[in-house]
């Protein structure tokens, strides 16, 4: 048991370190003059190679064969004891030099990515990109070998330990099956219904103060502690920080304040499971997010599943009006859900209705895989990518920014996680229903503005499981089944088609 508290030691400290890695990194994407990047890439870089050289340690190792062969017997340490194997295989299958490499490479990248995206200018970040690629494959090259898994799952097992390519591709080809059909039918359905053109249209400007304050003030209904976070301004809407420091972001267009708002609700759902990890477990493997498709799961319950809903947004409406100083029946709720349920192709994964959201997903998908397999390189990316949308969504973009620009993910070295999002949609619409199921007062409170017992059912059966177990065993805990598409389906069939929820 002393090896096994030694390593409680280490692993606080290695947690504080990295939640310092998480404010700077906030902090770089949000308030930092560009004229700071080059001393920030080296701050963040110095960080990761302590950390790494924290769990490299030779001691490390020798402290993680005494605990295992003499284990705690309560639950939750020895779960912490398997995820510090974990995440020591993790670092010790990389060395010092390719940490610090690749974390210079994607600060760089991502700043030279800030100044391309706006103009569409591919060529001017292609270089960088390059960089960053030969390295994440050389991670996952390293990382496959120790792990005995293909290099892709090495870089998803980052983002959802123990997940496989298989998996994947079961979840995304049912899906790819039932959703063409689908949307060719709610299509239809929309046409029928007298919804072709549209819901009645919001009319701006709406000033971008308003905005914000109708978003901190249905972020506070949600339950979102402002002692412990707060909200603020980027180019790409994304939820950062730490538990105690949890930092939204989010971007507003004076033409079209619903999109916006919709984000904001969105990183409030990731906020509200970053605070609702178990305080004892704090600084400790086990208690971080069991992997981002739980992450994306919280975030997209709330957007999706229940603030596109007609309780919430029965509640919302008045408050909108009063936002804005607005009346009519462009405001009424009925016309608001038929805003926020409107399906139609798009070229922004981040503006995509739930229906055609998951075709993003699965472009994305392919397109990394064939990347970091070497099918395709970085140069082949923009014609890749217009082919893969006109082939999935009959789209082609008008320029590189409203294609393979639009997401930070890549140019910032996340190669593997954006499979995450369309698991996170599917363990959403399971989780809502099971929770809804269970307590049948979860959505009249939603109606009156009232998030708590929703709050209540989430932290005892999700936020509070942390990673003391892997994701299907939490989601069969919580609602009977391990990760599917059933309950995805169905929720789309109810709100698209049936128009009841």
């Amino acid at each position: 048991m002393d090896a096994y508290r030694d390593l409680e030691k280490i692993f606080r400290r290695i947690g504080a370190l990295s939640d310092a890695e998480g404010i700077l990194h906030w902090d770089m994407s949000v308030i930092m003059p560009s004229g700071g990047a080059d001393a920030r890439a080296e701050q963040l870089a110095a960080l990761k190679l302590t950390i790494h050289e924290s769990l490299t340690a030779p001691r490390v190792a020798d402290l993680l064969d005494q605990a295992e062969a003499a284990p705690p017997t309560e639950d939750w340490q020895a779960a912490n004891l398997h995820e510090m194997r974990r995440t020591w295989r993790h670092a010790t299958a990389i060395d010092a030099g390719l940490v610090e490499a690749l974390s210079k490479a994607s600060s760089r990248c991502e700043m030279i990515w800030r100044e391309a995206r706006p103009d569409g200018n591919f060529a001017a970040v292609s270089g960088a990109l390059g960089e960053v690629l030969d390295l994440v494959r050389d991670k996952a090259a390293c990382k496959a070998e120790a792990f005995g898994v293909l290099p892709y799952e090495a870089l998803l097992d980052q983002y959802e330990p123990g997940i496989r390519v298989t998996d994947i591709d079961h979840l995304f080809d049912d899906l790819a099956l039932f959703l063409p059909d689908f949307l060719h039918t709610v299509m239809e359905s929309q046409a029928c219904s007298g919804d072709a053109a549209g819901p009645e249209p919001l009319v701006g400007p709406f000033d971008l103060d308003s905005q914000r304050k109708l978003g901190i003030d249905l972020m506070s209904h949600v339950g979102f502690d402002f002692d412990h976070g707060r909200l603020d301004v980027s180019l790409h809407p994304f939820c950062g920080g730490v538990p105690d420091d949890v930092r939204i972001t989010t971007r507003y267009n004076e033409d079209d304040f619903a999109h916006s708002l919709m984000g904001v609700l969105h990183e409030t759902g990731h906020a509200m499971y970053e605070r609702g990890l178990p305080d004892a477990w704090r600084f400790q493997p086990v208690g971080q997010a069991r992997g981002m498709a739980m992450h994306e799961s919280q975030s997209l319950l709330i957007e999706m599943q229940v603030c596109r809903g007609r309780e919430f947004l029965s509640f919302a409406a008045p408050l909108m009006r009063r936002a804005f100083g607005a009346d009519g029946s462009a405001w009424h709720p009925d016309n608001l859900y038929r805003l926020y349920t409107s399906v139609r192709p798009d070229f922004i994964r981040v503006d995509a209705d739930e229906v055609t959201y998951p075709a993003h997903i699965i472009l994305r998908y392919r397109l990394e895989r064939a990347l970091i397999d070497g099918d395709i390189t970085v140069a082949d990316l923009p014609s890749a990518w217009n082919d893969a949308m006109a082939e999935l969504l009959g789209l082609t973009p008008p320029s590189d920014r409203e294609g393979c620009l639009q997401d930070i993910h890549w140019y910032d070295g996340a190669f593997g996680y954006f499979p995450t999002y369309t698991m996170g949609a599917l363990a959403a619409a399971q989780i809502f229903a099971a929770a809804t199921t269970r307590d049948a007062e979860i959505k009249p409170a939603i109606g009156r503005g009232d998030f708590a017992p929703l709050m209540r059912w989430l932290r005892c059966n999700i936020h509070s499981q942390a990673s003391i177990a892997g994701t299907n065993d939490i989601l069969h805990e919580a609602t009977g089944q391990a990760l599917g598409t059933s309950a995805f389906k169905a929720h789309l069939q109810s709100r698209y088609l049936d128009r009841s929820t």
